[in-house]
């Protein structure tokens, strides 16, 4: 079993180990994004050897859990939803294994909005991250206020949306390719400055404020796997907007990796992929980024508002 070592930052280059299994935040800030980051990684064995675990695991609502990354913060500036990616981006190649097509579709079930190319120079699987959570809060704030404690909260994250923004003058149809470029093509959408619900169809032109709508006209929702349908749409996120008034705060949770006593992927049906065999030793990127431009590289272009890296401390 490897030891190994966590890394968390604003950006791939610079990144600051962090101590896994700890509810002492580690401070993210850039002049994209602010926000605090906790990893929690069942059985984790450090850079002496030592294996920790965590009361998280423990709890009713995280049995089967085996990881988890909890961030909390706020974007600097206005991004639509759409433009907000999260997922794995690596500097070179990978070893894959027989039956990793097997493993894509799996988590293409997991994640309809998943967009990938894993076999290219630079590897990458990226999804949007308001559908790609398996949980998330949106809560608003002041923006001249520091963020809101504590965090990490004493209970569970659970989904808990209220999401009411402009509608963007122009919204964007994109798609990333197998080079880790993105195209992408302009539609007309809506000049007005109206307030929506993400989960609500009768808009009105005449609400200009938040605090204008009623509660029962903002519809919230609680539910995961509405929040993930709802989003699966492109034009959905691209009706929202994220920007400093906007704490988002996630917990990216599964239970297919396992880290003790072997490190190893395992879904459903049996079908379990010895990592220590088919790991090269290049660290393992959690990275929310901006969707890249025309002609960007998804690697080495992306604007990273955060990332998480798992690498070998014995490397």
């Amino acid at each position: 079993m490897p030891r190994l070592r966590v890394l968390a930052g604003p950006s791939l280059d610079s990144l600051t180990p962090i101590t896994a299994n700890s509810d002492t935040p580690h401070t993210i800030k850039s002049s994209l994004f602010e926000g605090r980051v906790v990893v929690h990684i069942k059985g984790f064995p450090d850079e002496d050897g030592n294996v920790s675990d965590s009361e998280y695991f423990s709890r009713p609502d995280r049995q089967g859990i085996t990881w988890s990354i909890q961030v909390q913060g706020r974007f600097l500036k206005n991004y639509l939803a759409d433009d907000i990616l999260f997922g794995n981006t690596f500097d070179r190649p990978l070893k894959l294994p027989w039956g990793t097509s097997a493993a894509l579709r799996f988590m293409h079930l997991v994640d309809p909005s998943l967009e990938h190319d894993l076999y290219g120079a630079q590897p990458w699987a990226l999804s949007p991250l308001v559908s790609t959570m398996p949980h998330l809060i949106h809560t608003q704030h002041d923006p001249e206020q520091p963020l809101p404690g504590p965090f990490p909260p004493k209970q569970s994250i659970r989904d808990d949306l209220v999401l009411e923004h402009s509608v963007p003058k122009r919204g964007r149809s994109s798609s990333l390719t197998s080079n880790g470029s993105v195209t992408s093509s302009n539609t007309s959408g809506s000049s007005h400055d109206s307030v929506i619900s993400a989960f609500s169809s009768n808009t009105s032109s005449s609400r200009s404020s938040v605090s204008s709508m009623s509660p029962k006209k903002r519809k919230p929702t609680k539910s995961a796997k509405a929040r993930r349908t709802h989003f699966a749409s492109a034009s959905a996120r691209q009706n929202v907007t994220f920007g400093p008034g906007d704490i988002i705060t996630t917990d990216f949770c599964y239970g297919f990796l396992v880290f003790h006593p072997q490190l190893a992927l395992r879904l459903p049906g049996g079908l379990t992929f010895d990592l220590e065999k088919w790991w090269d030793g290049q660290p393992v990127r959690f990275v929310c980024c901006e969707r890249p431009r025309n002609g960007e590289n998804v690697v080495s272009d992306g604007k990273v508002f955060w990332c998480v890296a798992i690498e070998r401390a014995d490397d």
